[in-house]
């Protein structure tokens, strides 16, 4: 969190804005930046989000396939960010396959920052299993705690505002690749599989490390993402743990200070040195 008498800062996804402190007097702060994000699919719109505006072509990509929407990145076809209507809205072309998919699910989203499954028609629909996991990757706990590590230093939104949650990816040997931050734990989460789309990751070759605990979305967004192991520097959910010893996910929670809770699949963790 930013001290009280941090130097504002000029960020990407904030802006400066007038504030009283305490025994201070009038002071300028910088604040995160939340604003309405349309998805719309083939000119149809599907889901509104709250979420910082920034990255939101990872973050239309990384949504869609987390939510089943697509299967690949070739399932998008072109994608643009419009302005107007109070926020922004991502145009996504998708193939004809997919949006018949879509159609079929009848289904209209209404997101906020602390909820991933607002909007979900019936309860099978709310809380629905991603298939298990393939492949028998190998982690050592060395390399998740560095990561995690690596992470606090890797998050200038909130060193600026304070108020954001960041979803990184590790390599095997707890190396930072990728970063992306939001006000959102899911979105944010999202924009690191659409980051990872982009720039040609493979999933299974490294893990997925949050800022924020870790709940039944966050553990199916993973799944789906194809990445084995999550880690957060917070507690994890009970449902979460049910999802993620059925679908084969190494789920961690309190990762921070070199110590790890790992509530499932613990065989993927290795105690040697990274």
């Amino acid at each position: 969190m930013k001290p009280v008498d941090a130097p504002l800062a000029t960020t990407a996804g904030a802006r400066a804005v007038p504030v009283l402190r305490a025994g201070a007097g009038q002071a300028t702060d910088c604040v995160a930046e939340e604003v309405p994000i349309a998805l719309e699919y083939n000119g149809i719109s599907h889901a509104v989000m709250l979420a910082t505006p920034l990255d939101l072509e990872d973050f239309a990509l990384g949504f869609s396939l987390t939510e089943e929407i697509v299967d690949s990145r070739s399932d998008v076809r072109d994608l643009e960010v419009v302005e107007g209507c109070g926020g922004l809205t991502v145009q996504l072309q998708i193939a004809s396959a997919c949006f018949a998919r879509l159609k079929d699910k009848r289904r209209s989203l209404a997101g906020r920052t602390g909820c991933g499954l607002c909007g979900a028609e019936s309860l099978p629909q709310a809380v629905r299993r991603p298939a298990p996991l393939q492949g028998d990757a190998r982690f050592s706990g060395a390399a998740v705690a560095r990561a995690m590590r690596a992470l606090d230093g890797l998050q200038p939104l909130r060193a600026a505002t304070g108020a954001t949650h960041a979803a990184g990816f590790a390599d095997a040997q707890g190396q930072v690749l990728l970063v992306r931050e939001d006000v959102g734990r899911h979105n944010a989460l999202d924009k690191l599989v659409g980051a990872l789309l982009v720039a040609g990751i493979a999933p299974q070759d490294g893990f997925v490390a949050v800022t924020s605990r870790a709940s039944f979305e966050m553990a199916g967004k993973t799944v789906r993402a194809g990445s084995s192991v999550l880690a957060a520097v917070s507690g994890v959910t009970g449902l979460a743990i049910d999802l993620a010893q059925d679908a084969r996910l190494t789920l961690i929670g309190f990762a921070r200070d070199d110590r790890l809770n790992i509530y499932t699949h613990p065989e993927r963790i290795v105690w040697s040195p990274a």
